[in-house]
This record gives C-alpha cells, sequence and structure tokens, in this order.
C-alpha cells in the first residue's frame, strides 16, 4: 500500500518542522496509529532521494548524549510539493471512496 505514497508520507512527517530520521519514523508510526512501522532501510533512502530532489535540507547536529545526527527540513519546494501531492491524494482519496460507497461521482479527477 505505501508503494508511490513513501514521499508524501515522509514530506508530511516532516510537516510540523525538521526532525532527524528516528524521530521521522517515530512520528510516522504515531501520526498513523501504528499502521506504518517503516524500518530505517525504508525511510533513509527516501529522506536521500527527497534531497537530491530539493525537497529536503539537512544540517548535522550533536544530541545531549554527544552522539551526532542529521536533521532533515522542508525546503520550500518540499512545502510547495506537500501541498500539490496533498491535493491528488484527497483527489484520490474521495475517488475511491465513491468506488466503495456506490455515491456520486468525483468532481475532479484524480
Amino acid at each position: 500500500m505505501l508503494k508511490g505514497h513513501l514521499d508524501l508520507i515522509v514530506l508530511a512527517a516532516l510537516a510540523a518542522g525538521p526532525a532527524h530520521g528516528y524521530a521521522i519514523i517515530e512520528a510516522i508510526k504515531d501520526k498513523s496509529g501504528r499502521a506504518f512501522n517503516l524500518p530505517e532501510g525504508t525511510i533513509y533512502p527516501a529522506l536521500h532521494r527527497l534531497e537530491q530532489a530539493g525537497l529536503l535540507s539537512s544540517h548535522w547536529t550533536t544530541a545531549e548524549s554527544g552522539r551526532k545526527r542529521r536533521v532533515y527540513a522542508l525546503t520550500r519546494s518540499g512545502r510547495r510539493a506537500l501541498t500539490e501531492r496533498r491535493a491528488v491524494w484527497e483527489r484520490f482519496s474521495e475517488a475511491i471512496g465513491g468506488l466503495l460507497d456506490g455515491t456520486a461521482p468525483c468532481k475532479t479527477p484524480a
């Protein structure tokens, strides 16, 4: 089910503000009601891909424990992409809902 939606999920997890990888994983898990428990091997390649695409920026910080960690944040392009992808998702979700419920057709194509 995540195929094709991972980038949107990661961007949405960062909408509240910058976070390091583990915090992003936890935010996704918590905000999804624990439906998405994504491993590091899924999240980190997505973070790197989104950063290379200019949708995220990152910098290194040092935690109170002394451990270095990379913090990711949405760029202006990332915020724009999140808005656009959210709108596409909402149209898609409405269309699927109409099919499942047998309600009136969607007004705008997904």
